[in-house]
């Protein structure tokens, strides 16, 4: 491949790895949901079912990257600059 297909080959690489649903996310971490279940005491169809959701609260979603070995930050996107959120830090 010529130096500016692989430029735009890694440039995409890049960006998809950067977003993905969650069930990516844990099949990306090595996580079975089966696992991932165990370490947060839930049968596995509830993390099936999690991982379809649209919606959900901001400290099941916390729960759900903590199990994984993450951190969730919430971030605000503006044209001007992003800031961090946070008061969801503060959740228990």
């Amino acid at each position: 491949m010529s130096p500016q297909a692989q430029e735009k080959t890694k440039r995409k690489t890049t960006e998809m790895l950067a977003e993905m649903p969650l069930h990516e996310l844990r099949q990306a971490r090595g996580l079975s949901q089966k696992t991932l279940a165990e370490v947060l005491h839930v049968q596995q169809p509830s993390i099936a079912k999690l991982e379809k959701r649209t919606d959900m609260y901001l400290s099941t979603l916390r729960h759900h990257i903590e199990a994984m070995g993450g951190q969730l930050e919430v971030v605000a996107r503006f044209p001007d600059g992003a800031v961090k959120i946070n008061n969801f830090a503060a959740l228990s």
